[in-house]
Order: C-alpha cells, then structure tokens, then sequence
C-alpha cells in the first residue's frame, strides 16, 4: 500500500506544523517579564484559534476581585464573525464551570445536542449565543486545583474534536498554565519584596538585622524612636551596648542555641538602655537567617515596646495588692460585725445625771476628738464598753466600726494571731490566711478590753505597734503599718501588777494617757430611775407589752441595792421583771440572797480550759488529723496535748486513737 494513500503524510505534516507553532509559543514566553504576559497570551490564542479554525476562543481564570467566580481574561474572535449575543459569565454555564473544577475535559462536537439533560441552563445559554460546538480545558498544572480553564468554540458549523486534536491543545493549555503560574509568582514576590520593604521601614514595631558578632547591620525607625538613639548611632553599637546587664545573660544564653539549630526563635522581655538613660521595656522575638548552604548570616530582632504595659501592670499589681488588703479587711470587718450580731445592746447613749457619770461624760468629750491612747478603768459591767464606744463616735475614725478584743476570752496560744494575724503555713493548723484585728481596724478604733489579760509576749509586740505603728503578721517577714487608736479597759489594778512584775511598765504607760475611772453603780444610785426605764422600753417592746408604772417602793427597793454587777446587773433583773409582770405595773423580783448572783471573771486558764474543751466536744475528742482538734486550734498536737495535760483534760482514748489514724 501507497503510505500517501492513507494520509499519514498530511497527518505527519500537520503535527510538524503544530510542533513548531508550540515550541514558538513556548520560547516566546521564555524570560518574558510579568507586564509582558497578557499581550503574549492574547496573540498566542489567536495564533492558535486560527490555526486549528476556532470561531470563538476565551481564557477563563479566577476573579482577584471576587472568589470563587471564574471571568474571561482574554478572547479571540475571527474578524468576519458576528459577537456572541450577549457577554459571557459563569452563570451561563454552570455545568461546564462544574466539570472544569473537577478537572475534567468537555469535549461537545454538537451543541445544544451533546449537553447532558441536567445541562438546562448551559444548553439555553449557548443557543442564545450561537454556539455550535465546544471544546473547554482546564489550566491545571502538578495535581494543584485548575487556576482557570481555555474554551475553544465555533460559531458556523458543529465540528468534531478528535483525540489527537484535544491532546495537542491541551499542551497548549499547559504553555498558558505555566506562563499564568510565572506571572503571578513573578507578582507575588515583586509585591512581597515591596511590602517587606515597607513592612520594615514602616512597621509599628522595631525591626533589626543584627550580625553575629552583636552588631546592628540595619534597623528602621521604629527601633530608633524606642531606643532613642539615630539610625547612625545604633549601627556604630553592638546590641549589647544597650541591653541592660540584668538581661544580658538571658539574650547571650538564647543566641548559642540559635546558632547551633537547637531552637528555630525565642522571645523574651527585656530592657534596653535608652540614649536618656531610661530603662525601657521591650517584647524581643529574635530568630536566625542562614544561607542557602546553611551558614548563619545575621539575626532578625522584632522589638516591641512595652514599656507603658509594664508601668500599667506595676501600678495593677500594686492596685490589686491595695484591693486583696482592702478585701480582707473587709471580710475580717464582715466577719466581726456578724459576730457582734445578737450580742451588743442598744447603748447609743450614757445614761445618767449624777455628778460621776457627768464628770466621765466631760472626760469622755475632752479626749474623743484626739488620737491618744485611753485606759478604762472600773468594775465588771459598768459600761467600759459603751464608755469606748462613745469615744470612739466622738473621734475623726467614728464614721467606722470600733473593732473590739476581749483578750480574757482568747486561749493565750490564739492571742497573737486574733491580734496580729496569720500567714497561711505559719504553723500547724493555719491552713488559711487571716488579718488580724490591729488591720481590720486601720484608721479606725481597737477597744482592748480586759486588757491586762494579755500574755508577757504579746505585751510587747503592742507595745511595738502602739509605739511605731507597725507588726508582722505570725509566718510573714513583711512588715504591716496601720493607723490605730487603742482604748484600753480592765477592771484590775494594773500598776498593782506593774510592782508584781505581771504587767510591763512601758505598756502600762503607754496604755494610760489618759485614765478614766467609770464608776460602779452603787456610787450613782440617782442615774438608776432614768435607767430602769430605758431598759423597761425597750423590752416592752420586744417582748409586746406595754409596762407604764414602776411603783415607788419597787424603784427604792432598786436603788437601795448594793449591784455587784453594777448596770449589766440591773439590766439582767429589769429583763427578768418584764418576762414576769402581766399588767402594765412592772414587778422587780426578789433581790435578797438568793438574788442571781453574777459570775466572777474567769482565769484565763479557765477560759482556755474551756475553749479547748468546746473544740474538742466538737470534733469529737478527735486530736490528730486534718479535721482534729489541733488543726482547729492552730496548735501542733504534742503542743496541745502538753496543754491538756496542765489544764486536767484527760483523753478518751477510743476516740483520739480514732483520730490518729
């Protein structure tokens, strides 16, 4: 057979012509630069269209504009044909868009025809258009997503699109892939080169190239406006000319690791030394440039300053530090009040008109207005605590609670932290932090009642505190200052226990400013009447009654009596005649010897005795253990069994072996 015969000549001749047209289109874009590109591409589409006889040809790529939406970048259109219709877009053809992002090749030798019946709007749209036949390839390079697609189409007859045919334009495809992909990477890096240039001159933050040896190699204006020296000074200087030396150590041990390849960056906090010599603190991020063979060049140094953070964070730590004192003495304050819920009367008032109780009211006025120290001194139950409460009201700190101490009622081995307070740890037991009554009452009034109570060793940090005005808290180092007013009270001798050695003379001094003797009641029987029917009112009214008459035998049966616990007494026996009366006469109870006696004071002994006993009832007898009596108490448990010991408490010995398991 004739090899002429077949065609194959032509068929050979075709595909030299094709090759040569390609390897044209491709040198042509060889070096091209990037504003070049689009002229090449739109004469290498007609080149091609007119070759292979395309009526009608586009480039579709994605929109920079819109995402997600491919446009026509360039076309081609033979002269002597008439424009499409109308313009083109995605929308007309959501089924071709659909099979490029996949991919895929369409190939339609016959259009409206070769559409799919799912095609509705593509087929509408091309015979609005007049398209007869189409083939679309996508631009898709290295397995990435197609970057836009090539759509060759004719306008005047349907046309086959043969395999061979499809296989050459798809190389054309790929010339128009890579020089597109040149192109935008060739922008990309024009437009990253630009912003970095900018980025670094302009940047908010300093941006440094430091060598490594420490030298500035460049530096943009950022960094000089924080450091305070000009571009010429800083690159005449090492970083570590600046650096403050407490935080050179910490930079110098970073940049080894650096170097080696142990880290890829590090940050730190660190501060400069301005030109002004003023510390400046800044956010350091540095990290290392290596050649292409891998051999270090020069450090990158971001820099931020944080200096105004830093002040801010300095002045909110102080700030916070105010606010945590400040709450726990409101808490403590809180605490205190609800324990005085219940239990302090209405004495808002002093009342009486005899010669002594004005003499004490004079008293009383003279020294309110002043800060100086007051000793109370009289009988249980003559008023020592109102007395201080109306000195207290008559003072500058009156607008705040008076805080009160009855230092007889605590065990001696809880006096020093209910005054002074604890650290959490300070000892066994002292599982929280707590303020002492010395804070709660900064700027206001401490009433140390029963004063002469106080253990040798607390004696003498009050006498600190009312000397100097300061004290550490039990397991603190840290020195605590307030401003506080002490009024004293004690129904004992104290200079009596001054000579015995029981009481310390440069406490007792400071203490007794100013002494003030409130007197037992027996001493102002006149101020009696006016006071049975303050006390007579408000239990009346507690109590629902309305009691109007005090018989005159019943008030000289009153006055007439000796009250050994003077008003708190008397208050006892006018409540006990309010329960008891039915009318609206009061009735006194017998006040012969079988009257209720009052309690005599308590030892202190005696009072610890108890208090332990009460906390042991509590837990049970159990001694040991988080939930022991010991931890309760703040004691360590050989401590407090060394206690018991002394006082006669005796174990139960079931119970405590219980509790130390």
């Amino acid at each position: 057979m004739n090899i002429a015969d077949t065609g194959h000549p032509r068929e050979f001749e075709e595909q030299a012509r094709f090759g040569s047209l390609l390897a044209e289109l491709s040198s042509n874009f060889i070096n091209l630069l990037p504003g070049d590109v689009d002229r090449e591409i739109e004469d290498a589409l007609r080149r091609v269209c007119e070759h292979v006889d395309i009526d009608f040809g586009l480039l579709w790529q994605w929109s920079s504009a819109v995402p997600r939406v491919v446009v026509p970048t360039h076309v081609y259109l033979r002269q002597d044909d008439p424009s499409p219709a109308a313009p083109v877009s995605q929308d007309q053809f959501p089924w071709v868009v659909q099979e490029m992002l996949a991919g895929r090749i369409v190939v339609l030798p016959s259009l409206p025809a070769a559409l799919p019946a799912e095609a509705i709007t593509d087929r509408a749209n091309a015979r609005l258009l007049g398209l007869r036949s189409n083939l679309t390839i996508p631009l898709a390079a290295g397995g990435l997503p197609p970057v836009g697609a090539l759509a060759l189409n004719t306008l005047r007859a349907e046309r086959e699109w043969p395999d061979e045919l499809v296989r050459r334009l798809r190389l054309v495809a790929e010339v128009f892939t890579n020089a597109l992909a040149r192109k935008r990477t060739d922008e990309a890096l024009h437009e990253s080169e630009a912003l970095n240039r900018a980025t670094f001159d302009q940047a908010a933050v300093g941006i440094a190239h430091v060598g490594t040896n420490g030298r500035w190699l460049r530096v943009n204006d950022k960094l000089c406006d924080v450091v305070g020296y000009s571009r010429e000074q800083l690159l005449q200087l090492t970083f570590q000319d600046i650096t403050h030396p407490d935080d050179l150590k910490t930079d110098l041990d970073h940049l080894p690791k650096l170097l080696a390849g142990e880290i890829k960056t590090y940050s730190m906090e660190k501060r400069y030394i301005g030109r002004d010599r003023s510390q400046i603190w800044v956010n350091l991020t540095v990290s290392l440039v290596r050649s292409a063979a891998g051999e270090p060049q020069h450090f990158i140094s971001v820099v931020e300053d944080i200096t105004t953070r830093k002040l801010a964070e300095q002045a909110l730590r102080q700030s916070l530090a105010e606010i945590e004192r400040l709450k726990d003495r409101l808490q403590a304050e809180g605490e205190y009040l609800k324990a005085e819920i219940g239990v302090a009367l209405n004495l808002s008032e002093i009342t009486g008109q005899s010669a002594a109780i004005q003499k004490v009211l004079r008293l009383a006025k003279q020294v309110g207005p002043t800060n100086s120290a007051v000793l109370i001194h009289g009988e249980t139950g003559t008023g020592k605590e109102l007395l201080a409460q109306a000195i207290h009201r008559l003072s500058p700190r009156g607008r705040h609670v008076m805080v009160k101490v009855n230092c007889a009622a605590l065990p001696s081995g809880l006096v020093e932290s209910e005054l002074f307070g604890r650290e959490k740890g300070a000892f066994t037991g002292a599982l929280t932090r707590q303020i002492g009554r010395f804070e709660v009452a900064d700027g206001s009034t401490l009433f140390l009642d029963e004063v002469g109570e106080l253990p040798p060793d607390v004696q003498v940090k009050l006498l600190r505190v009312l000397q100097e005005g300061e004290f550490e808290r039990l397991g603190s180092p840290r020195t605590v200052k307030v401003d506080v007013r002490v009024i004293a009270a004690t129904n004992r001798d104290l200079a009596n226990d001054v000579r015995k050695g029981r009481f310390r003379e440069d406490l007792y001094y400071r203490l007794n400013v100013f002494p003030i003797r409130m007197p037992p009641l027996r001493e102002r029987a006149e101020d009696i009447p006016p006071m049975v029917w303050v006390f007579l009112e408000d239990f009346s009214s507690r109590m629902g009654k309305k009691i109007t008459q005090v018989p005159r035998a019943t008030m000289d049966t009153l006055q007439h009596h000796s009250w050994p616990g003077n008003v708190r007494e008397l208050r006892n026996v006018i409540e006990h005649g309010a329960i008891i009366t039915t009318g609206d006469t009061f009735k006194v109870p017998w006040l012969g010897n079988d009257a209720p006696s009052v309690a005599q004071p308590q030892t202190l002994s005696d009072a610890e005795r108890e208090h332990i006993l009460r906390t042991l009832e509590s837990t049970h007898w159990r001694i040991k253990g988080p939930k022991g009596a010991a931890a309760a108490l703040g004691l360590n448990p050989a401590t407090l069994y060394s206690r018991m010991k002394k006082l006669g408490i005796r174990t139960r010995g079931q119970t405590e072996d219980a509790g130390t398991s």
